[in-house]
This record gives C-alpha cells, structure tokens and sequence, in this order.
C-alpha cells in the first residue's frame, strides 16, 4: 500500500491491537509524507534528532494552518503545547512544589499512599467473578493519586473521570471523521475542569496545607509565580497527563506480563527485576505511542526528505522503540535488557513532566498485583481497545479465574 495512507491506516482501529507491523513499515520509508501534507516520522535516530532540535515547535499555533483545539474557549496552552522561553518558566515553576531541587522528596513521600491504595482496590476485587483491571484497579489508583497529590477533594474524584475521557478524546485523530464536536466538547470540559481547579486553588491561598494547588498558589519562587489563567492550564495539564498514561501503563504491563508467562515467572521470583521490567514495557507497548503536535519552525532535511515550515510533523514514538538499527532483537520483550533508552517518556526539553511519579505508580502496582495474576487468565485476548492511537491501551482488560 501507499506510504502516503500509513497515517490512516495506523489511525484505523481495526489495528489498534496490533499497530506494529505498521510501524515496521514506516520505518522502511523513514520519513513518509502523507496525503494530507503531514509528515510520519518512525526512526529512532531521526526522531531523537528532531526531538533535540529547536527548530521543531510544540506550539500548534505555528502550523500553516493553525488547528488550536481550545480557541475561544479563554484556556491558553498548557506548557507541553509551547516553546521555550514560556516552556521553560512554567515548567520550572510547576517543578518547585513537585520535585528537585525544590521538592525532592515528594514522590517518594508517596509511596507508603500508592502501595495502600492499590492493596485496597486489590481487595475490591470480586472472589469468583471477572475482574476488569482497567476500571477496578488502572484507572482508580493514578487518579486517586494526582488528585490526592494536587488536593482534590475524595469527593470530587469521580467527576474528574467524565471530563477526563472528554478530553482525551478530543484528541482522537481517527481519519476521515468530522472532529469538531468532539473538539468543541472536549473544549468545553477542559474550560469546566480549569474554572474547578482555579476556584480550589484560590480556596488555598494564604490558607497553604501540603498539597501542590496549595504550594502553586502560595510559594514565591524567585520568579514569582504561576498568574491565575495559567495555574488552570497546569493544573488541567497535570491531571490528564498525570494518571492518563500510567493507566496504560500498568494495563499494558499486566498484558504483557500474561502473554509472556516467563517473564511474569521470572518477575516473581526476582521482584528485584521489576525496575527494568517497567523500563521495558515502556519501551515494548508505550503508553503514548506518537506525538502528533510537532511543528518546523524552518524547513527541516531529515533523511533526505524536506519537511516544510508549519507542517504537522508525527513522531511515532512507539515505532522509534522498535527500531532494530537502536534496539537488539527490538521485537522481544526482555524483562533483564540493559540499554534501554527508550522514548516512553519521550527525550528532550519536553520529555514527561511526571515521570518519576509513573514509574514509581508502575513499580507498585505491578509488585501488588504479581500475587494475584498467578490466579487469572487473560479472558479476550486481544482486548477490546480504546479509540485513540496516540494514547494506545486497552479499555477494559478482563480476567477471569485459572483453570
């Protein structure tokens, strides 16, 4: 088939279960210039150079035509959707209340918090029947832990799973499909959350507790802090990216984990192993498979293609993790691989703000459940899958009783 139709076709859910030997195929082509002027680009060494290269915006807003999914809706960009120097302040002043060197040990005073969570909803789960390890354990615990994390109240969190899903799906960027409603509606729900997290957030101020809402309004750094306007978009930004990912993430592990019994074997008996084993499912069946918002700033060579100025660059993660030119037998899942350098958390200046908090929430999960799968089977195989190819995982992972 046409290079020019891979877009489509990685974006059509027939293949959502399977999108890699689509990914093999692109990368036969390295760079493939789709009929829509977009541009696919599906080779590690070239996806790390332009994800190092200034050139390469993450602003819409610079596309020949522009495509803002928020316009007119008074939410401006969040910091992963702008360039340096803007990209640069927000982050570091999200950065203070969260990590080093301002906040080092605040993930880590979080684990005692995620192991108990996940040991409770483990304990949810029903003795005889189906357990769906989406909705009873995935998807609970990272949004009990960012909202916990941010200060949102227990009874707010299940509010945050509706308007979540509406966001994300407003990323959905299935071919041939009229997006506006879907954007308008994400839009909107992404306007509703701000406006929540503005008002929570003002509640704190001069009043500060431990939560990070109450440090972003209240801590003054050297730079000030973060205006009102965009302290919604971080803190939006925050909950979606801070527990959307690791859902697929601790999915795609408990998958993987199953269709690899030696491994989940090996995992048991060495729990030691379980760092590398999430670095490798990073690697493997990464949660964020594309980056679809990259922009050149200037016409850009790359592998002897010319990519325009303003033209929508894809960066095919998931197919970068794959390559064989980077990756020793790049098709196998190897719980003990060493180099490892993977794009699961993308690389360079805007590589995953959360990081350190998903591979902690992996770790823990993965450890807690390791017990109980030794019980359960895979009931469908594959899975029922969500619709969105940038944000790949299943939506319902059921497993039932061995035996």
């Amino acid at each position: 088939m046409s290079a020019e139709t891979l877009f489509h076709r990685i974006a059509d859910h027939a293949h959502r279960a399977d999108p890699y030997p689509l990914y093999a195929e692109l990368r036969e082509h390295g760079v493939a210039r789709q009929d829509d002027g977009s541009y696919l680009v599906g080779t590690y060494h070239e996806i790390a150079e332009l994800l190092h290269d200034p050139r390469i915006s993450s602003d819409r807003r610079h596309r020949t035509v522009p495509d803002d999914l928020d316009s007119g809706q008074g939410v401006p960009p969040a910091f992963i959707g702008l360039d340096d120097p803007e990209h640069d302040r927000l982050r570091r002043l999200t950065m203070r209340p969260f990590g080093p060197p301002h906040s080092p040990g605040r993930v880590d005073a979080l684990r005692d918090e995620i192991a108990r969570i996940a040991e409770e909803l483990i304990e949810g789960f029903a003795d005889d029947g189906p357990v769906d390890i989406v909705d009873d354990f995935a998807y609970p615990l990272p949004v009990t832990v960012i909202c916990r994390l941010l200060g949102v109240p227990t009874e707010d969190e299940p509010r945050f799973r509706a308007w979540s899903d509406t966001i994300v799906s407003g990323f959905d960027a299935t071919p041939g499909e009229d997006p506006d409603q879907r954007r308008r509606a994400a839009a909107e729900a992404r306007r509703t959350m701000a406006l929540y997290l503005g008002e929570l957030a003002d509640s704190r101020r001069g009043r500060p507790s431990d939560d990070m809402l109450s440090a972003l309004v209240n801590d003054e750094g050297p730079e000030g802090r973060l205006e009102p306007i965009e302290l919604m978009a971080t803190s939006v930004l925050l909950l979606i990216a801070g527990h959307e990912t690791t859902v697929n993430l601790i999915t795609n592990g408990v998958l993987t984990l199953l269709r690899h019994p030696d491994a989940l074997a090996r995992l048991r008996n060495d729990p030691t192993l379980m760092p590398r084993a999430v670095e490798e499912l990073l690697r493997y069946e990464p949660p964020v498979q594309m980056l679809p918002q990259r922009t050149p700033l200037a016409d850009v060579e790359i592998s002897g293609v010319t990519i325009p100025r303003g033209a929508p660059l894809i960066l095919v993660l998931a197919s970068g993790n794959r390559d064989p030119l980077r990756f020793e037998a790049p098709e196998r899942f190897d719980i003990t691989r060493r180099d490892n350098q993977h794009f699961g958390f993308g690389s360079g200046v805007h590589s995953c703000f959360g990081a350190p908090l998903a591979r902690v929430e992996a770790r823990i999960a993965l450890d807690t459940l390791l017990p109980r799968l030794e019980s359960l089977r895979l009931t469908e195989d594959p899975p029922p899958y969500r619709t969105n190819p940038v944000l790949r995982g299943p939506r319902h992972l059921l497993l039932g009783p061995a035996g």
